[in-house]
């Protein structure tokens, strides 16, 4: 019999259900093929979402069933795109994260490929120490951003409280800061690299550099909303391994994880870039092993300039919105090493006793 005369034999109600399974199997197989569609937020287009680059560029996050839209948004963008469903995951600071995810107990951090960033304080030639900032203008992004609060532990250092200068919001990224500083309207500014190679090649004063201070962590986190992962507990297992292997391979192919880098900031020259990546890959700051580090969490706590802020966030249950499960998991399992080879031992074991628990 063929398909034309059992279909004739059929009432029209089967007919009906039979062509709709098909056609329902033919659209999960197109999305299939295609890839499970998601969005993450990014809020800067500077090294800390370098893996995030190369895990799109490179392929990662399709090898493992995902197609990913990175969309760039300053924060609190990327903490709206959770909330309303349109973004699954966010990219930022530790700090910012932990904030957002401590408000309602309804996001979670999972996972952090950064603990150390390349942030200089940036400021016009007249000022010689961070000491001479007292009572000058600084421009961030917005108070409570992250440059904001690296900033504020930086002053701190020197004595300086964060109602000592005048703030200066400007509302977006690093090219929004550097154009403060240039313009007049700031006398300083924080700014990573590349921004910071331009500005010093105009005979602006770089006062401190993050990379110079181990106490002060400029880490980031992926955060989570836990209503996606209860409907998807996979999700954040395919990022991590998408971007464990786009930090592979940043440390392997310097000239893939700058042209990457490139396809994200149209701006940046690619001399500028490479000399950022030498940066970077010459002080391992990518973890290979991203568990959120207990001492990251900390140093978050300690650098609140905020008497209020501060208060409440050392109160709270960060066991509640911080899991490193997945990692553990993956490590276990021996994900890790079959990436890193056996030479990842020794860090593994390491990172595990160092991980927030």
């Amino acid at each position: 019999m063929t398909a034309f005369s059992r279909a004739r034999g059929m009432s029209g109600r089967a007919l009906v259900c039979r062509i709709c399974a098909f056609l329902l199997g033919v659209m999960m197989f197109a999305v299939s093929a295609q890839g499970q569609k998601i969005n993450i937020n990014y809020p800067n287009r500077s090294g800390s979402n370098w893996p995030l680059f190369i895990a799109k560029e490179g392929g990662y996050y399709q090898k493992y069933g995902l197609d990913v839209n990175l969309v760039f948004g300053i924060h609190p963008a990327g903490i709206a795109m959770l909330v309303s469903g349109e973004g699954q995951m966010v990219n930022s600071s530790l700090e910012q994260l932990m904030q957002a995810a401590s408000r309602d107990g309804s996001m979670v951090l999972m996972c952090s490929s950064l603990n150390k960033g390349m942030f200089a304080l940036m400021a016009n030639k007249n000022i010689a120490t961070i000491g001479d900032l007292k009572g000058k203008r600084i421009a961030i992004g917005q108070l409570g951003d992250a440059p904001f609060g690296y900033l504020s532990a930086l002053l701190g250092k020197n004595g300086i409280k964060p109602r000592d200068v005048q703030w200066i919001p400007v509302g977006t990224d690093v090219s929004g800061r550097v154009a403060a500083l240039q313009s007049g309207r700031a006398d300083a500014t924080l700014l990573t690299a590349p921004a910071y190679f331009k500005v010093e090649e105009a005979g602006y004063r770089m006062l401190a550099n993050l990379a110079d201070h181990d106490d002060i962590f400029a880490a980031t986190a992926c955060l989570f909303r836990k209503r996606t992962l209860q409907a998807d507990p996979l999700l954040p297992e395919k990022i991590l391994k998408a971007q464990s292997e786009a930090v592979k391979r940043f440390y392997e192919d310097k000239a893939f994880a700058v042209a990457a880098f490139l396809a994200y900031d149209k701006t940046a020259q690619p001399a500028e870039v490479a000399r950022v990546y030498d940066l970077y890959a010459r002080s391992q700051s990518f973890e290979r092993v991203p568990y959120v580090l207990a001492t990251a969490v900390k140093s978050v706590l300690d650098q609140q300039s905020d008497p209020n802020v501060a208060t409440q966030m050392k109160a709270y249950d960060w066991k509640q919105v911080i899991d490193n499960r997945i990692v553990g998991k993956l490590a276990q399992e021996g994900f890790f090493e079959q990436l890193f080879g056996a030479g990842i031992r020794d860090e593994l074991e390491r990172k595990s006793k160092l991980a927030f628990r």
